[in-house]
C-alpha cells in the first residue's frame, strides 16, 4: 500500500493513515486505521473495530486502546454512532461520550460534529468513503460516512451547511479529507446506482464514472465526494483525497466487496486539540 496523497505511518507494530492539510493545522488529533497492529484475528485480522461483525468486544475494546494510544486520544473520548447509509449528521458535546463504546449508540446517523475538545468522534468503514473535516478557525471537527448511498444524498454538503448553520463556519476555512475508499479500478455499479448520481445536478457521470461493454459503469466514489466538497465552497488546496483502493489493499484495510462481506471495520477518529 502506497500513497502519494496521504501519510500512511508505521510505529511500534501499529500501521496508520494520516491527512498531511489535518496535520499541518495543528488544531486536531486524528488517525486513520489499517488492518495491521491489533489483536484480532481471522477475517477480523487484526485491527477491527466494529463491534457487530462477530469479533470479541474484548479484542474491539483492545483494537481501539492501540489506536488510541497512536493517537494520543482517550478510549472515554470516543462518539461512536449507528451508520445505516442515511445522511443524518448529529452535534455530539462532553455527555455524549462514550457513546457506542460504553453506552448504546445512536441510531440513523451517519455523521458527527462537535466544537468541543475531549469529544473524538467516530466513524466506520470497509469501502465507503470517509470524510473528516476541521475548521480552524471556528475550531469545529466533523467526520461522515459516504457510501454510494450517502454520496447520492451529499452528506459531504449536508455536513459542512450544519457547520455553517450551528457554528458560523466558513467553507474557505475548513479543511478535509477524504480517506481510502474502494477505487474506480474496482468499483462496478448498475443503472440504478449511475441514475440516482444522475439527480445530482452539478455532477458530470462523465467525471465520476466509467461505462464498460457490458452495460455496466466503474464508479469513482472519492471523485464524486470531492466535486461534493467543491461544491459546497471548500477550497481545493484545503481537500486531501485518498490515492487508495481499499479493494486493491485488501490485506491491508478492510473491503467488503473484496472479502464478499467476511470482514472487520476501518475507522476514523477526530478530535479537538
Amino acid at each position: 500500500m502506497v500513497s502519494k496523497t496521504l501519510d500512511i505511518i508505521t510505529k511500534d507494530g501499529l500501521t496508520y493513515i494520516q491527512f498531511p492539510r489535518l496535520t499541518a493545522c495543528n488544531a486536531v488529533k486524528h488517525i486513520f486505521s489499517t488492518r495491521i497492529g491489533g489483536v484480532s484475528s481471522g477475517d477480523y485480522g487484526s485491527m477491527n473495530l466494529s463491534f457487530n461483525r462477530g469479533d470479541s468486544r474484548e479484542n474491539v475494546l483492545k483494537n481501539y486502546e492501540i489506536l488510541c494510544g497512536a493517537a494520543g486520544i482517550d478510549i472515554n473520548d470516543l462518539v461512536l454512532s449507528c451508520q445505516t447509509h442515511t445522511s443524518n449528521v448529529r452535534t455530539v458535546t462532553e455527555s455524549d461520550c462514550g457513546t457506542g463504546i460504553f453506552k448504546d449508540s445512536f441510531t440513523d446517523v451517519d455523521g458527527l460534529i462537535t466544537n468541543r475538545p475531549g469529544v473524538a468522534l467516530v466513524t466506520q468503514y470497509a469501502d465507503c468513503t470517509p470524510l473528516l473535516f476541521c475548521d480552524p478557525v471556528k475550531r469545529v471537527i466533523a467526520t461522515s460516512h459516504s457510501g454510494w448511498r450517502g454520496t447520492v444524498k451529499q452528506i459531504g454538503a449536508v455536513t459542512v451547511r450544519k457547520m455553517i448553520e450551528e457554528f458560523g463556519c466558513r467553507p474557505e476555512n475548513i479543511i478535509a479529507g477524504i480517506g481510502p475508499c474502494i477505487g474506480q479500478c474496482c468499483y462496478e455499479v448498475d443503472d440504478i446506482v449511475i441514475n440516482a448520481f444522475r439527480e445530482i445536478p452539478y455532477i458530470d457521470i462523465a467525471d465520476i464514472a466509467i461505462k464498460k461493454e457490458n452495460g455496466k459503469y466503474m464508479l469513482d466514489l472519492a471523485a464524486a465526494n470531492k466535486l461534493i466538497l467543491l461544491h459546497s465552497g471548500i477550497a481545493p488546496e484545503n481537500i486531501d483525497a485518498s490515492d487508495i483502493c481499499t479493494c486493491c489493499n485488501s490485506t491491508e484495510l478492510h473491503s467488503h466487496r473484496a472479502s464478499r462481506g467476511r470482514r472487520g471495520n476501518l475507522a476514523a477518529i477526530i478530535e479537538l486539540k
